[in-house]
């Protein structure tokens, strides 16, 4: 079970598609490299064996192909409702027993991800160190002496030490990319709102996301298309549709800060390391701006100075009140302070953010995203256990301003020290730039050739985007532009190019229009809820694309369609408001098989 097993979710899905391996013994593996690891720490909760493997054999009776996570196993953090496991939040007199899955879970599970367990973090999510669980400290996968990084501290050893490909993470102030960078993994912090937060315990619930863990950007990606979207259960859920995923950009500006504002605590190793980053991203062809990183300063100030931390205490204060040494002496002594502020503070506090949130926006203005070492340093966990409320805030120097601006972030690896200890940077945009991020940053990372986490297995090369050209331009079609159909001279007539033939995600469902010719209308519905519908790619030039774009008559509309691979593509869909006389022809699969039987017929 050494290197040439798959180790990505990429590389996992390939072989379960292909026959070579099966969900299965995938699932069999992980449980076997979780006894070898031999960390009680990591998991709070897991599942049992036999029972992971009879839904991983299930599995196999479903369409690989529509099904982007397929047997594809998935460690969930213990804030995160999971279906047969209780919630703890590291707190054994806080648990309860959920009675449905997250919604977050909820997708993973339909894109054909198999949970396998609950893992360690700091309790209550307070924390970026690792350390603050009843639960024991999880061993950082890549050096033992160092604290694994928190909150999210069993996730990302789960990954990290090769347990499992993707885990779930949250992120509040940083808990998302601390561990990241500390485990050799990336961390992705989607923009407020894009992973729905229902069925995750608060930390701050205005600022509250779920993240995600994995061995490459990519990997991210797909595990973010399969959860993101709008969810009607959650107030703070929000409409971003994630774009795809692009070619590195010929004139990216990133910003960096200005001369002598960077802090580092003395670790000149880490300084050194972010210095060579930063050439590797001119070696990449970004320009480097300097920005004023002060107001981004001052905002992280506000997280724990500020009203904020009154929302952790909401959280606990009931059993604050009613058994206070229930809960981690930290952090009682981080939440309690909570109670403490009044309105008056909280409504200067948030004019103070409107400001700096309008600084912020200021700066994006000339800059496409910026550039930032994920944390200053490392700190053993003997360090941390000694001084453990000032390391931990260093730790948090680059992440505690993040959802407080609302921005997107993406936490890379982008070296590993001659100490052993690993580097990484942070790349942070405005909300709704995560695809930018992820196009951007998957360039970095392969170029670094590091090795996956704490494994010694080599990055596998680029998977090739959909587009295949710089001038040109993927679009899926579904009916009547289809090979052979009706308005497919359309195409050809453009020089359009056949790239591929393939499915959408579970996400849709296909209407036949009442029109001539015959046409059908496609639908997105809630992640999971609609079939895999099939569909062809064509690519047509910028020029073209336009041409094409502006002949479509309504109801037809071009919106962004997810694939079932977790690519992203621009194609049709249907106006949901001319579907009231349309029949539901969902069941067929695709448009094609739907005539052929209406021909017979």
């Amino acid at each position: 079970m050494g290197a040439e097993q798959p180790e990505t979710i990429a590389a996992i899905v390939a072989a379960h598609r292909a026959g070579t391996l099966t969900p299965a013994q995938t699932v069999a593996r992980t449980y076997q490299r979780i006894r070898d690891h031999n960390d009680p720490a990591v998991f709070i909760s897991l599942r049992d064996e036999t029972d992971a493997i009879a839904e991983a054999e299930r599995l196999a009776t479903k369409d690989a192909t529509s099904l982007p996570l397929y047997g594809v196993p998935v460690a969930v953090k213990d804030n995160i409702d999971a279906l047969g496991f209780p919630t703890t939040a590291a707190c054994p007199a806080f648990s309860y027993t959920p009675t449905r899955d997250s919604t977050a879970v909820e997708r993973l599970r339909a894109a054909g991800a198999i949970i396998i367990g609950k893992t360690n973090l700091d309790q209550f999510a307070t924390g970026l160190v690792g350390v603050r669980s009843p639960y024991g400290i999880p061993k950082n996968s890549i050096r033992d002496d160092l604290i694994p990084g928190g909150s999210s501290s069993g996730s990302a050893v789960a990954v990290g030490a090769g347990l499992v490909p993707l885990s779930l993470g949250t992120d509040t102030a940083g808990s998302g990319r601390v561990p990241a960078m500390l485990n050799n993994i990336v961390g992705l912090k989607p923009s407020l709102g894009m992973i729905s937060t229902t069925g995750l315990v608060p930390a701050c619930r205005t600022l509250d996301c779920i993240s995600v863990f994995a061995l490459t950007v990519d990997d991210t990606a797909l595990a973010l298309s399969v959860m993101a979207g709008p969810d009607q259960a959650d107030p703070f859920s929000r409409d971003r549709p994630l774009q795809p995923i692009t070619p590195f950009p010929a004139n990216l500006r990133l910003g960096v800060p200005r001369n002598g504002q960077l802090i580092f605590f003395g670790d000149k190793k880490a300084e050194a390391a972010y210095s060579d980053a930063l050439k590797r991203w001119t070696a990449l062809g970004a320009t480097l701006t300097e920005f004023d990183l002060e107001p981004f300063y001052e905002t992280a100030r506000l997280l724990y100075e500020g009203p904020w931390v009154a929302e952790r205490y909401l959280v606990i204060k009931n059993l604050l009140a009613s058994a206070p040494d229930a809960i981690h002496p930290v952090t009682r002594e981080i939440t309690a302070a909570g109670a403490r502020l009044t309105a008056a503070e909280t409504f200067s506090a948030l004019y103070r953010l409107q400001g700096l949130r309008k600084v912020a926006e200021r700066t994006f203005a000339h800059i496409d995203a910026l550039v930032l070492p994920t944390a200053p340093t490392a700190y053993t966990t003997a360090q941390v256990l000694a001084n453990p409320i000032e390391l931990n805030s260093r730790l948090g120097t680059y992440t505690n301003f993040v959802n407080l601006l609302d921005l997107c972030g993406l936490a890379v690896p982008a070296s590993m020290r001659a100490d052993g200890i690993p580097f990484g940077i942070t790349l942070l945009a405005p909300a709704g730039c995560d695809a930018l991020l992820a196009s951007i940053g998957r360039v970095f990372h392969a170029d670094t050739k590091l090795s996956l986490g704490a494994q010694r297995v080599a990055q596998a090369p680029l998977a090739p985007l959909l587009a295949s050209s710089g001038d040109e331009i993927p679009i899926a079609v579904v009916g009547a532009h289809l090979s052979g159909m009706a308005l497919n001279g359309e195409l050809k007539t453009l020089n359009g190019r056949l790239i591929e033939a393939t499915k959408t995600a579970p996400d849709y469902k296909l209407y036949a229009l009442k029109t001539t010719p015959p046409k059908p209308g496609m639908l997105r519905v809630e992640a999971g809820k609609g079939a895999a519908i099939e569909l062809e790619i064509w690519s047509l030039s910028s020029s073209a694309f336009g041409k094409f774009v502006n002949a479509i008559p309504a109801p037809m509309a071009i919106g962004t369609i997810r694939l079932a691979d977790g690519r992203s593509v621009k194609g049709f869909l249907v106006e949901p408001e001319v579907l009231g006389e349309a029949r539901d022809i969902t069941a067929y699969g695709g448009w094609r098989k739907y005539m052929k039987e209406a021909a017979t017929a």
